[in-house]
């Protein structure tokens, strides 16, 4: 089909620039004189792409389903509506490479492609690639098998070959191919890209309880989508009528009149998407322009070469007898290395580079080495090879093991464990140090006000703390209080370097990786109680009614009286006055205050949040927050069994508190600094997966106005009312509500200056946000204290410098309000952009040296990295304890929400989880499948004769058990009895079990009887259990549950 005028003047295609191109015609000139004239038909033959299995995705073992499952709107769903997953060892992000032929099979294994032969494009040059950006011809975005391109709102598609050597995380030049050869959608949904945020909106809120509720005890993540602002005016140059769009007359100069080439390329894409709404765009790399960091990070697993490129069926044709694999490996000196992470291709490693006693075991044909998981790095990735090459640099152990894929775990996050250095210590003051006179001078005594923390029992870094005072007319004198980290990490140090290359606590069930050494984020800073500690407070005057009077922020000293926890809180503000009493009677309360005294601030601080909780929702916040899944170890650290977490009223009392002061501080940095300020922001969703929601919220009878964030949390309040007999749909609802949001991210509003729009936090539903609160884990945190370290010391000097050149003569303001020009609720525009007001700022961030706007801009872009990282970190370590938790228990029977369907695979939802995942069906032995599209019913049973066979063919046909755990009526299954009795004995964890209890599910879980018929939305019993972890990434399959006498 050849395009259009139309479509190729939509989608500008770059030629290569002429330097290049003349470079690569020389080339192919001296090759074609050296190629000898027999192989030139061979050379110039175009690959052949290798055919994908319709069970690829089975084979490779279950996988979570990140998008939307397609919906069949008119009762069922097509499940095989969507595109072929990629078949088992290929990357999801790199498809199948074409299949070298036997002649080419061992130089294209090895790296170094066919003779003569190249698989890749060349990487054009800088100077071309920015000329390229420039004229509208080429874009840049980060590659995760998409590229996400800023004013385009939708992502662009790039598979194969056309991924010209990027892997995951590559900042990439992109360029679009023709609209006749963009990707055509199927099915009434369609595949898109995973977000990073999954329940970011609950993250982001969660983390602001400091130690909280993360403490105890996130897959891709995908990457950042960006959606066109709402003034960014493509909603007025475009309009859509019929399905198709057109440019307004009123707008078409704007496509040649006073924008650059790059704007008019844009508006015209999106005009071309709009028109074609069938259509995925798809592109290719031109380009790497920035290497990703994961690319030192790869994890997985040696596996020799197979002797036959096309497998069993040549080597029977061939009549080829087989060798030992890995003996052969030792000889052409050349191994794989699978990747447990499916976003990376297939790598090549070279057995010279590995350790003597590997390459022994290699000659020996020793099975046991293919189960070492590595750490590796990639090498390289040239023109003429289709594998990249990679380097081991360290064994982590056997496969299967809980600690060994840990360590993998922080390794492709590039996480440190290690120690902190000599230098970095040798920054902490003596063991002896007290707080110096001066800071006792300098700062609000604070000590005789009643403080407290609340934290979870076991944590021991403290960094915020609470405050109330009630006074007269009701009033509350509430403060929030935050160890003074920035005190003892001073910049330019190498506790500031560590600290910052770390960025983050990380906290993975067993284990926590501090961003701080113990003895400063346990000892010296932790507001731990009885002790006078360094603090940045902040003091709100708040009325009955919940509107803030005043505020004041400053350097403090305070007196913490005791240290709570969340379940001690929750039972003091719920009780009665006598069994508050009881309850607090183990409590340990330092200083002038006793234990009356603390529940009487308590129950004061639980009236304040719940009045700014609902101020908060009531300006547009939108909560998002369900139960979290947690895991339970016995006496031997082993998990014994899951429950579910639900945040109680003592842990809002904290996020509160917490919210407020981020808010407060983001506000005095932005207006003092707006320049450099480090703020947190919070994208708009992502609009084409959000349209996806509605789809599936309106398919299910839900009205959902998502036309702000507080209309969408009216809107998921009005369906939890009604589904208060169905739960698990309310949790399914909110799981895909979760997943449409974006993840906020860290920035420098220097960076964003003329979009000042988007420093909003679409969650919070505020204009401005940062994190402040919990310095003791978030190097943010850090440099954030520090910049309010300099507008408070600028507040001081510009002050100081007013009342000694007026004396202060005939002012009736309250001196104390005048004090706080810069902290104060009304920021002085005119005190800051005075001459004095100047200097005092300017040299104020000198002094505490606040970063540049180029400085402070990478800072925010590492932070994010780290954050991420962490995040993935710890979503890991989840899924790793919760599958070794269901390979000890070998199976666990529970019942599963049916969400899509197909005559292929089903979707379903596992509410004991929290996941999704999908079972494929077709072409298993023994089973039938009858699917009717137009009831969207699925019917299985029993083969009752096995199916004829033709002569000459192959069955491909899978064995039933992949599919089903299928037993006879007429036996049992271990009764809910024995189960509980099993789980003392593993150390007694039943209490708010998952797993045991069935809490998620009312019935326990019985076999379906076949004939099985299934429809959209039913409940089905399934089987999880463990798969993996020996010679591949572990992960938690799902297979139906099912009785048949045909057994």
């Amino acid at each position: 089909m050849r395009a259009t005028g139309e479509h190729t003047a939509a989608v500008p295609i770059p030629a290569p620039p002429p330097a290049l191109a003349a470079e690569e015609a020389e080339k192919e000139k001296r090759k074609n004189r050296r190629r000898p004239a027999r192989r030139s038909k061979q050379a110039g033959a175009a690959p052949v792409a290798a055919p994908q299995g319709p069970h690829a995705d089975a084979a490779a073992g279950p996988r979570s389903v990140r998008s939307m499952p397609p919906m069949h709107v008119g009762g069922g769903a097509h499940a095989d509506a969507e595109e072929e997953a990629p078949a088992a060892g290929t990357s999801h992000s790199c498809p199948l490479l074409p299949t070298p032929r036997p002649a080419e099979a061992l130089a294209a294994r090895a790296g170094g492609g066919a003779p003569g032969r190249r698989y890749f494009q060349p990487h054009w040059p800088e100077r071309a690639v920015e000329e390229a950006v420039k004229r509208g011809h080429a874009f840049v975005g980060k590659f995760r098998a998409y590229c996400t391109i800023d004013g385009i709102p939708v992502d662009i598609l790039i598979t194969g070959l056309a991924q010209n050597r990027a892997v995951e995380g590559d900042l990439v030049a992109i360029t679009l191919d023709p609209v006749v050869h963009w990707t055509r959608m199927k099915g009434p949904n369609v595949t898109c890209n995973p977000a990073i945020g999954g329940d970011s909106v609950v993250r982001e809120i969660g983390e602001t309880n400091g130690n909280h509720s993360r403490k105890k005890g996130q897959a891709d993540a995908g990457c950042r989508t960006h959606l066109p602002h709402k003034n960014s005016g493509f909603s007025q140059a475009v309009k859509c009528e019929n399905g198709n769009a057109t440019v307004l007359e009123s707008n078409e100069r704007d496509f040649n009149d006073g924008k650059s080439e790059a704007a008019r390329a844009l508006q015209r894409i999106c005009a071309m998407i709009h028109t074609h709404p069938g259509r995925r765009p798809t592109g290719k790399v031109l380009s790497v322009m920035k290497k990703s960091p994961r690319r030192d990070a790869i994890v997985g697993f040696l596996s020799s070469f197979p002797e036959f490129p096309d497998g069993e069926q040549q080597k029977n044709q061939m009549g080829g007898k087989m060798t030992n694999n890995r003996a052969q490996s030792a000889v052409t000196g050349l191994i794989f290395l699978l990747p447990t992470d499916p976003k990376f291709p297939q790598m090549v490693v070279s057995v010279s580079t590995l350790p003597d006693s590997v390459r022994q075991s290699l000659r020996e044909g020793d099975a046991a080495i293919e189960k070492e998981l590595v750490a590796a790095r990639l090498d390289k990735w040239n023109e003429e090879s289709l594998y990249p090459y990679a380097r081991v640099v360290r064994f982590l152990g056997k496969g299967g093991h809980v600690k060994t894929h840990m360590d993998a775990i922080l390794f492709e996050n590039a996480i440190s464990d290690a120690e902190f250095s000599p230098e970095s210590l040798a920054c902490l003051p003596d063991n002896c140090w007290k707080i110096p006179q001066k800071e006792l001078e300098a700062r609000k005594d604070l000590r005789k006000v009643l403080t407290f923390t609340i934290d979870p029992p076991t944590a021991s870094d403290l960094d915020d703390a609470i405050s109330i005072e009630i006074l007269s007319g009701g009033t509350a004198h509430i403060g929030v209080h935050i160890a003074d980290v920035s005190y003892f990490i001073h910049p330019e140090t190498a506790l500031d370097a560590d600290a910052q290359s770390r960025s983050t606590s990380v906290y993975t069930l067993k284990r926590k990786i501090s961003m701080l050494p113990s003895r400063l984020s346990e000892e010296l800073v932790s507001l731990n109680p009885g002790v006078d500690k360094l603090a940045f407070s902040i003091i709100w005057d708040i009325d009955p009614h919940g509107n803030i009077v005043s505020r004041w922020i400053g350097r403090s000293i305070i007196f913490s009286c005791c240290k709570l926890s969340y379940d001690l809180v929750q039972d003091l503000i719920c009780s009665d006055a006598s069994q508050s009493r009881s309850a607090a009677s183990s409590l340990q309360v330092h200083g002038i205050f006793e234990r009356d005294d603390v529940i009487t601030s308590l129950r004061g601080l639980y009236e304040v949040s719940k009045n700014l909780k609902e101020i908060r929702f009531k300006s547009g916040a939108l909560s998002l927050d369900t139960a979290k899944l947690m895991i339970l170890f016995d006496e031997d650290g082993a998990p014994c069994d899951s429950y579910r977490y639900v945040r109680n009223d003592a842990c809002f009392i904290v996020e509160e508190l917490m919210l407020l002061a981020n808010m407060s501080v983001a506000e005095v940095i932005s207006n003092a600094f707006p320049d450099c300020a480090l703020l947190r922001r919070h994208p708009e969703p992502n609009l084409r997966k959000f349209r996806e929601f509605e789809a599936f919220c309106a398919k299910n009878g839900f009205e959902l106005d998502a036309s702000s964030s507080g209309q969408l949390h009216l809107s998921l309040s009005r369906i939890k009312g009604k589904l208060q007999d169905d739960p698990v749909l309310f949790d399914i609802l909110m799981f895909y509500a979760s997943k449409q949001m974006q993840s906020a991210e860290y920035f420098c509003t220097g960076d964003l200056i003329s979009k000042k729009d988007d420093w909003a936090h679409y969650a919070l539903s505020v204009p401005l946000y940062t994190h402040f609160t919990s310095p003791l884990r978030r190097y943010p945190d850090i440099i954030v204290h520090r910049t309010l370290n300099a507008v408070i010391e600028a507040e001081q000097v510009y002050m100081k410098q007013k009342k000694s050149s007026t004396g202060w003569n005939g002012v009736k303001a309250s001196c104390e309000l005048m004090d706080r020009c810069f902290t104060g609720l009304q920021f002085s525009r005119d005190a800051a952009e005075s001459e004095e007001g100047k200097k005092a700022l300017s040299a104020a961030a000198k002094k505490f040296k606040v970063p540049s706007s180029e400085n402070l801009g990478e800072v925010a872009e590492h932070c994010n990295e780290r954050k991420w990282a962490g995040r993935r970190a710890e979503e890991a370590g989840q899924k790793l304890y919760m599958w070794a938790l269901i390979k000890n228990k070998e199976i666990v029977v529970c019942n599963a929400r049916v969400l899509g369907l197909g005559p292929r695979f089903m979707s379903v939802y596992v509410p004991k989880l929290a996941m999704e995942r999908r079972i494929y069906y077709d072409e298993v032995e023994g089973l039938s499948v009858e699917w009717l599209e137009t009831t969207g019913t699925l019917v299985l049973d029993a083969c009752r004769n096995k199916p004829a066979q033709r002569r000459g063919t192959q069955m491909k046909s899978r064995p039933i058990e992949e599919v089903a755990m299928v037993v006879n009526p007429s036996e049992t299954m271990l009764s809910g009895e024995d189960e509980e009795s099993g789980a003392a004995e593993a150390g007694g964890c039943t209490a708010k079990s998952v797993l045991l209890s069935g809490d998620a599910v009312k019935a326990p879980a019985a076999p379906a009887v076949l004939p099985l018929v299934i429809h959209y939305l039913s409940d089905i019993p399934v089987v999880l259990h463990a798969t993996g972890g020996d010679d591949c990434a572990v992960g938690i399959g799902v297979r139906l549950y099912m009785a048949s006498y045909f057994k």
